[in-house]
């Protein structure tokens, strides 16, 4: 498996904000689940906390990973290890 450093998890996550950009159905689904509005999509794209939570939403749905990886030509694992590079938002069930 291979380690994704934090700059590269940025520059994934970037990608995948504007692949959710180009995504007419997805997109106000990712609005809606964030609160963002368009001006935040701008904005806050430098902002590693609103890229973990592009991420996280990213990899709520298989399909969606699947989707993305195939349009960037990327291994289906790396949007998670992209998540986890980017560090927060860990939750032990525990």
């Amino acid at each position: 498996m291979k380690l994704i450093s934090a700059d590269y998890a940025e520059t994934l996550a970037l990608k995948a904000l504007g692949w959710l950009v180009g995504n007419e159905e997805l997109l106000p689904v990712f609005m809606g689940s964030t609160g963002a509005d368009l001006g935040d999509l701008r904005s806050r794209a430098s902002d590693p906390a609103f890229l973990a939570s592009v991420l996280d939403f990213l990899t709520m749905d298989d399909a969606w990973v699947v989707a993305f990886c195939d349009a960037e030509s990327l291994p289906y694992d790396y949007p998670m290890q992209a998540r986890a590079a980017l560090g927060g938002g860990d939750v032990h069930w525990t």
